[in-house]
């Protein structure tokens, strides 16, 4: 098989050009039985290729023939051994990644700064995650990536671990040294996992941090919605033969996986790997010197910093991703989710992500210059507009330290629970994810002791505006916590 083919594709357009009567599901029939204001909006094509798993269009359950070979080509394209489609997006493949590998008690190494999808699946396994703390950056209040050096110090103290999980690169673009740390793993036998939820395009160019199956890595879970070209929900998890068994692979992701499998997400997968396999480089070219162009103009605006390679100084911010821009708007005294409230409310701009002192900014395989002018204008009218109000801030790294693990998170999420004051749950074990979302990392996970540092930190954030998730009560005014039993007198 060529790159240039797209085996899926070709075969829901052929069966859709044989105009089949359908006794099957789904139940409106290529778009005849859809609210016609939405089948207007959407058109008949889309629609007409909405179906499901029948003999012609293979099965993603037990791929015999067009996904089958999709997915092959995917695996030539990303250099892995075997390659799965997910339609239940990345957080589906790392979770299929983490049970392929690890059970009831088993540990895990695994970043602090992880994807609640990473938290989820450890419950699920009944693993323990052992946290490496990764990298904290003074000056943008951030956590970057871990180095390979407390990778080899987290293995010499717990030799029984079963896998070790990094991300690679982390939300904001920084990559460590991946293939410093897949040797000092292997060097012990034991497989490396990747979130590359954010890096399915460094694949595709050499001037972009190495990538996830170019470092050796076993397994890397890759969404190729975020910015590779394909519709939203749609991922794949690569997989290196040897320390992983594909088979369980593929019997795990079953598990995890809809029957009813869309075929328009994979189809887009199947074109977005032909796209990427021969154009990315050139696509990619260009968005990085977009990206670059961005950058240096945001740089002569008074008051933003627009952070590029002086950042990288140690192994665990060994190379970045420029086409993030993570933008520094401490210096105009504001947080960033005002800055993303005033793009929002003045330029009709809608960025990714915003915590205390920064915004962020993808450009990708779909951007052009015009959509740069808008956004470094935009960013120029911002720094105009609350110049007056400028007052240096200093940042302060909140990042509290990593609670105490008093149980496993699963037992902790099944445990017996009771609902106290949040104010009043300091030193009591948490029944509870909480998570600022985007980016979705961890400020309690089931099972660790409440701390007032922590506490003290969920009440910044709430006061800056940021997405706290996570417990039943959304207000953050109670928490479920272990029921404790007291002794009998």
């Amino acid at each position: 098989m060529s790159q240039l083919e797209t085996p899926l594709f070709d075969a829901l357009l052929k069966h859709r050009n044989r105009h089949p009567i359908q006794f099957h599901i789904p139940g409106h029939k290529k778009g005849q039985g859809v609210d016609p204001a939405f089948r207007e909006f959407v058109g008949d094509n889309i629609l007409s290729i909405d179906l499901i798993n029948i003999a012609p269009l293979d099965d993603l359950h037990s791929p015999k023939g067009a996904i089958k070979q999709a997915q092959e080509l995917a695996a030539q394209a990303f250099g892995a051994d075997y390659t799965f489609f997910s339609v239940q997006g990345t957080s589906g493949a790392i979770m299929t990644m983490i049970l392929s590998v690890v059970g009831p008690n088993d540990k895990i190494l695994v970043p602090r700064n992880v994807h609640k999808s990473i938290m989820s699946a450890i419950v699920f396994a009944g693993a323990i995650p052992v946290f490496i703390h990764p990298e904290v950056d003074p000056e943008l209040g951030i956590s970057h990536g871990i180095s390979p050096e407390s990778v080899e110090k987290a293995l010499d103290e717990y030799p029984d671990a079963k896998a070790v999980l990094v991300i690679n690169p982390t939300y904001f673009g920084v990559a460590a040294d991946l293939t410093r740390i897949v040797d000092i793993a292997h060097a012990k036998d034991i497989p490396v996992l990747v979130d590359e939820a954010h890096g399915v395009h460094i694949h595709f160019h050499k001037s972009l941090p190495v990538s996830a199956m170019s470092a050796g890595a076993d397994m890397a879970a890759t969404s190729v919605h975020k910015l590779g070209g394909s519709m939203t929900q749609s991922s794949v998890l690569n997989v290196r033969e040897g320390l992983v068994s594909p088979k369980r692979v593929q019997a795990t992701l079953s598990m995890l996986t809809t029957t009813s499998t869309s075929y328009p997400i994979l189809a887009s997968l199947d074109t977005a790997r032909r796209q990427l396999a021969i154009h990315g480089f050139d696509l990619i070219d260009q968005t990085i010197r977009l990206a670059q162009d961005a950058r240096k103009r945001i740089n002569k605006i008074q008051h933003l910093h627009c952070v590029g390679k002086e950042l990288l100084n140690s192994s665990a911010t060994y190379d970045m991703d420029p086409t993030k821009l993570l933008i520094s708007v401490k210096n105009l005294g504001i947080t960033g989710h005002q800055a993303e409230e005033w793009l929002r409310e003045n330029a009709n701009i809608e960025i990714e992500l915003s915590d205390l002192y920064n915004i962020l900014c993808l450009v990708t395989l779909g951007d052009s210059r015009k959509e740069i002018n808008l956004l470094v204008n935009a960013l120029q009218r911002m720094s105009d507009a609350l110049e007056s109000e400028n007052t240096v801030v200093e940042p302060i790294v909140l990042l509290p330290d990593i609670p105490r693990l008093a149980m496993t998170p699963r037992d902790a999420f099944y445990a017996d629970t009771e609902i106290v004051p949040i104010n009043q749950a300091v030193g009591r074990i948490s029944a509870e994810f909480i998570m600022i979302y985007p980016p979705g990392i961890p400020i309690f996970i089931p099972g660790e002791i409440i701390t007032e540092e922590n506490i003290s930190y969920i009440h910044t954030n709430i006061a800056a505006g940021l997405p706290v998730q996570g417990p039943e009560d959304d207000s953050l005014q109670t928490l479920h916590v272990i029921k404790e039993h007291h002794a009998f007198r």
